[in-house]
């Protein structure tokens, strides 16, 4: 189905089911797997665009595919059991957005604390249009000097894109080059696309 190469340091679930599941997904809906993994065992992947509620069942479908652990965080507050087992299982990490660390000191101690760690998060925060991407993916990687690594879900080829890491150094910088790399064609809503480096497109 695809021929990415996946480095031995990157976090597995070793899951067949999950595998057989995920593959099926993928050749139902006709997407495949495109691009490399980093040599890097820990880095924020920052999954985009995010315009349509079949984004988080295909980027799902992918992570079951591959068999990478995928982590991703959560509030606090929602981990309840039973339900917390759940959650966790799919790769919920529960945050306290009242803790004085704040999410990302909090997300930073879990990359310390880690041999490897793949942290999962859409930079758009929501499906709908907002004028500007949220930048605290860049801060927590920043923090946690990780870099980030694009994910794309290209609706035009039907191709989930793993891209090259990239460094943060300045963050507006940053944010600036990792928008770029998502232009609208991408998007199955292209008018819900956010960022302001989209704006010009919705006119």
């Amino acid at each position: 189905m695809d021929k990415l190469i996946i480095p031995e340091h990157i976090p597995r679930t070793h899951s067949r089911f999950g595998q057989w599941l995920g593959t099926k997904v993928l050749n139902w809906l006709g997407w495949q797997v495109v691009g490399d993994f980093p040599e890097q065992g820990k880095f924020v992947a920052a999954v985009a665009p995010h315009t349509s509620n079949w984004d988080f069942i295909i980027a799902i479908a992918v992570k079951m595919h591959l068999q990478v652990r995928i982590r991703y965080l959560g509030k606090h507050s929602i981990f309840i059991w039973p339900l917390s087992i759940l959650l966790r299982k799919w790769g919920g990490i529960p945050v306290d957005r009242r803790s004085s660390h704040g999410v990302v000191g909090q997300a930073k101690e879990l990359f310390d604390n880690s041999d490897s760690l793949i942290l999962g998060l859409a930079p758009e925060g929501t499906r709908k249009y907002t004028p500007q991407w949220k930048s605290g993916f860049l801060h927590i990687a920043k923090a946690a000097n990780v870099p980030v690594v694009p994910m794309a879900l290209d609706y035009s080829t039907k191709q989930f894109i793993v891209m090259p890491a990239i460094p943060v150094e300045d963050i507006e910088e940053t944010l600036l080059k990792v928008q770029q790399m998502f232009p609208p064609t991408m998007a199955k809503y292209p008018e819900q696309l956010s960022g302001t480096a989209h704006k010009a497109n919705r006119t």
